[in-house]
């Protein structure tokens, strides 16, 4: 089962937006959300607390992604979020993650008997290209003990 079929099974925000995870892998995660107007704002775009939800979605997809193989020995848990709205957001929106340390340094962290905290930046597009939105999203890995 892959990381987005696991979180469309197990994160009904995930079914009830009608995410599709595009792909999500240790470097990054794309995630999109369909153009449905059950979830339009009131200028015919997506909501801002759908777009928040797809951004957050995939930062927690290539949280998995990269850190996946320390789920025995940690959870991981969002720890802060901060959106910007940049543009006018119309039609399908695609959310695209990325890390910002690398692995093996927090997995260090973790080894060293640290919660390390890592941000995860995702950037909002429309099918024009054009950035939408930022979010950061600060996540930690809580040791099981």
């Amino acid at each position: 089962m892959s990381i987005g079929e696991m979180l469309a099974a197990t994160v009904p925000m995930v079914r009830t937006l009608n995410l599709e995870y595009l792909e999500t892998t240790p470097e990054r995660a794309v995630l999109a959300l369909p153009d449905q107007g059950d979830f339009h704002n009131h200028i015919g775009g997506p909501h801002a607390g759908a777009m928040f939800t797809l951004a957050e979605s995939a930062s927690g997809a290539i949280v998995l992604a990269a850190f996946g193989d320390q789920l025995s020995r940690a959870v991981p848990l969002a720890v802060s979020a901060e959106i910007a709205y940049k543009k006018v957001a119309l039609g399908p929106v695609t959310a695209t993650a990325t890390l910002g340390r690398p692995v093996a340094d927090v997995v260090a962290e973790l080894d060293a008997g640290k919660r390390p905290e890592f941000p995860v930046a995702v950037a909002i597009t429309r099918e024009d290209g054009a950035v939408t939105g930022e979010m950061t999203v600060v996540w930690t890995l809580r040791p099981n003990n």
